[in-house]
């Protein structure tokens, strides 16, 4: 058995670390682009206390979404539902970071970015209000 490698040794646990951190700094990019109270809603759910409601919501939200033939559920429920599983699955956690980064990358302005890596003055909330 192989104790030392690309995926295991103090350098991956570092690596790791700063690949959770860029994870959660995209999806606060994202999450500070939706509507207040959706916002405190999310956010609620990610905290590790909200466990218990954040699986069966996932659940739901992924078996929702393949419903989105019916007029309220719609695709929109897929990667929210991956999203609040992969706070508890880690090789989900891992997927969303990946698909996070590719889109920083490609479609930074969904992320309310100008570049990857950047935060645009535009999409901050107290420049909203005053606009």
């Amino acid at each position: 058995m192989r104790t030392h490698g690309p995926d295991r040794g103090i350098g991956s646990r570092t690596n790791r670390a700063g690949t959770d951190r860029d994870r959660e700094r995209r999806l606060g990019l994202l999450i500070r682009r939706l509507p207040q109270r959706v916002q405190t809603v999310v956010r609620w759910l990610r905290q590790p206390n909200a466990r218990w409601v954040r699986i069966p919501a996932g659940v739901l939200l992924i078996l929702g979404s393949f419903l989105s033939i019916l007029p309220v559920f719609g695709l929109w429920m897929l990667p929210l539902g991956l999203v609040l599983l992969a706070e508890d699955i880690r090789s989900l956690r891992n997927a969303t970071g990946r698909v996070l980064a590719w889109i920083e990358h490609r479609r930074p302005r969904w992320m309310g970015v100008d570049r990857p890596g950047e935060i645009s003055r535009t999409s901050t909330s107290t420049d909203k209000h005053r606009l």
